[in-house]
């Protein structure tokens, strides 16, 4: 039976979740403030990350929190306001982190990464979108080979659970796939089974072309309330009011402040990045996406040049910039590689959104009728759109799910 549905947040997975409704036959409108992909989405690595099975854990061994503690990491620094006021969510994510339960959480998280090929490939086909993605894969590069044989033991452990694919590259396998690379380096992982796309925006700007071709509608508007009303939603905005039997929070990190409007509070959190662009010096160029892996920071030859991404910054939300990590990162990469001159006027930021328990949320909202939740996806929801979309299409219509959807409900909290 064809629901009126609202989508809240036109980046990738509300993208997304409103090309699979509007696929199933339902009347869905997709509502942002801005145009499809210039959030989160616009800002990421590009990667679509079959290998990803492994959420990122909070360091619990000394010797990395004796890093981190000085501040001056590339892979993530904090702002004592972003740790205070998140605190009891980053002490759940430290107790989640533990072997036990990082155990347990792997496979749950490892389910829907496993569907992110199989959802895109859809998406890309109906979008036309198949000259922004290239499927060769990206690498993972260590400069010391103790780094190379500890992450070793990792990949095989998730070739052997979830079907990863791989190879080993070594120093000279290395330098013949990336020639212009610098430095004493130990080797790399290729991850060959991952897609890398050179405009992330216009990938999730594609798809939402591809949902108005099936008859979806995109409204830009801000949002001023949402309500119950009756037997469905309605959302006041800008632009005049919307009403729908159903309702979809798909507003990545300020997901939460919707919610807290409903008295439905979840332990959301964000972790904030930066990129910039950059020219190459003379005819040097990148053949692949390439993770500098013990620095933490990832070089990738996207269509504006080729974007630095930095780590992770703990730091309040809407919180002004500090490019110290940024400019951390572009000291180091350009010993790595001949970098020339800044490209963009100015670096972007965004903020991940994140839950304690590395997982997102997908399902129901709590004791509120009609209301479905899609966020949380941290560093992957621009690899795990497409499989939202398609699981919560399946929930909406209750129909059975391709995978458990229990370790992803709500109320987990």
């Amino acid at each position: 039976m064809s629901r009126e549905i609202i989508v809240m947040g036109a980046g990738m997975v509300g993208v997304s979740i409103a090309w699979h409704l509007a696929r199933r036959g339902h009347s869905v409108v997709l509502l942002d403030r801005r145009e499809p992909g210039r959030e989160t989405s616009f800002g990421n690595a590009g990667i679509i990350q079959r290998e990803a099975v492994k959420p990122y854990p909070f360091p619990r061994d000394l010797g990395t929190l004796a890093r981190v503690l000085p501040n001056r990491a590339v892979d993530i620094r904090y702002r004592i306001g972003g740790v205070m006021g998140s605190a009891q969510s980053l002490l759940g994510y430290w107790h989640n982190s533990s072997p036990r339960r990082y155990e347990e959480i792997v496979p749950e998280y490892a389910s829907l990464i496993m569907l992110a090929l199989e959802t895109h490939g859809p998406m890309i086909e109906a979008a036309g979108a198949e000259s922004l993605v290239s499927k060769q894969g990206w690498l993972e590069l260590y400069r010391s080979a103790e780094g190379l044989d500890n992450k070793l033991r990792d990949v095989e452990e998730a070739t052997e659970q979830f079907g990863v694919g791989h190879r080993l590259l070594n120093a000279a396998e290395l330098k013949a796939q990336e020639p212009h690379l610098s430095g004493d380096l130990a080797g790399a992982i290729h991850w060959t089974d991952s897609w890398t796309v050179g405009d992330p925006g216009a990938l999730v700007h594609a798809y939402a072309r591809a949902f108005e071709a099936e008859g979806g509608r995109l409204v830009r508007a801000e949002v001023h309330d949402m309500t119950q009303s009756g037997q469905g939603w309605r959302v006041t905005t800008d632009e005049g009011p919307l009403e729908g039997s159903d309702l979809v929070m798909a507003m990545g990190p300020w997901s939460g402040d919707w919610l807290a409007r409903q008295g439905l509070s979840l332990p959301l959190f964000v972790k904030r990045g930066y990129h910039m662009h950059y020219a190459s010096r003379g005819d040097a160029h990148l053949n692949h996406w390439i993770m500098d892996a013990e620095i933490g920071y990832l070089l990738a030859p996207m269509h504006a040049g080729i974007r630095l991404t930095t780590g992770a910054e703990l730091a309040p939300r809407e919180a002004p910039a500090h490019y110290g990590q940024l400019s951390a990162a572009e000291a180091v990469a350009r010993k790595l590689f001949p970098l020339a001159e800044r490209l963009d006027a100015e670096p972007w930021k965004g903020a991940r959104p994140c839950l304690p328990d590395m997982k997102p949320v997908i399902g129901p909202a709590p004791g509120l009728d009609g209301l479905w939740l899609a966020f949380g996806h941290g560093h992957q929801g621009f690899t795990l759109g497409p499989a939202t979309g398609r699981l919560l299409g399946e929930m909406i219509d209750g129909e059975p799910t391709a995978i458990d959807m229990a370790p992803f409900r709500a109320d987990r909290f």
